[in-house]
């Protein structure tokens, strides 16, 4: 269920944001690349852990390096950005433990962020082979 309501979650913010215009702003998909990555720290402050909170802290800050890279140099950053990150969903629990990482959460998020950078992928070569003008392109 929780693989479902992450491709319709995913679907519905890029949508939402593609009616509304918030995607042709550039640092619209950054920040919630960094959102994404901030989530596991609040998990590990949720249950009181700081050894998690400090594991969790380097993927953290490589996923808003990657973030910041995208919003400065090309959108296919944040791209590969989100679907790494949904790589590392799926084998988060391998290399680090996490008392408070709801157990459906690696499942969510996994195709929440395959399908953002789908999303992402497909609104970029979109809008350059229409020759718009966006941020985007």
């Amino acid at each position: 269920m929780e693989y479902a309501i992450g491709v319709a979650a995913a679907i519905a913010v890029g949508l939402f944001a593609s009616v509304i215009g918030f995607d042709k702003e550039r640092s619209f998909y950054p920040v919630v690349l960094i959102v994404i990555a901030i989530l596991y720290l609040l998990f590990a402050a949720i249950a009181g852990s700081p050894e998690s909170l400090v594991a969790e802290s380097i993927p953290a800050l490589l996923f808003v390096v990657t973030a910041t890279l995208g919003f400065r140099k090309t959108p296919w950053l944040v791209v590969v950005g989100l679907a790494l990150h949904g790589v590392f969903d799926f084998i988060h629990h391998v290399v680090i433990t996490n008392p408070g990482v709801p157990i459906w959460w690696p499942g969510f998020c996994l195709t929440y962020d395959i399908t953002a950078a789908v999303y992402l992928a497909a609104l970029i070569l979109v809008r350059r082979s229409s020759n718009a003008t966006s941020p985007l392109a």
